[in-house]
């Protein structure tokens, strides 16, 4: 999927459409190590049978869900909308 990096959208700081620059956040930061389940899946590491086990080892996820910022130009302040899934993502000019 092409994005546009420039656009006008909805500003709910400004309370109206102005110019805006289309922003890739940053990745989430990885579990809580103190977690319950953290803490239960490294007890299980030497072993391999017990543990939890989130997710087939290997594997990845064909298709991503992307976290974007919009980022008002008048009034510099960025705003977040709810996130799609996109397996292929490019911010392009124009």
């Amino acid at each position: 999927m092409k994005m546009p990096k420039k656009l006008n959208a909805y500003c709910p700081f400004c309370k109206k459409h102005t110019p805006q620059t289309v922003e890739e956040g940053e990745k989430k930061a990885g579990p809580f190590l103190h977690a319950h389940i953290s803490r239960q899946k490294l007890r299980g590491q030497w072993n391999r049978k017990s543990g939890k086990v989130l997710q087939v080892p290997g594997r990845d996820k064909p298709v991503k869900r992307l976290n974007l910022r919009y980022r008002c130009n008048t009034c510099k302040k960025a705003h977040n909308r709810p996130g799609f899934r996109a397996g292929k993502f490019d911010l392009v000019e124009g």
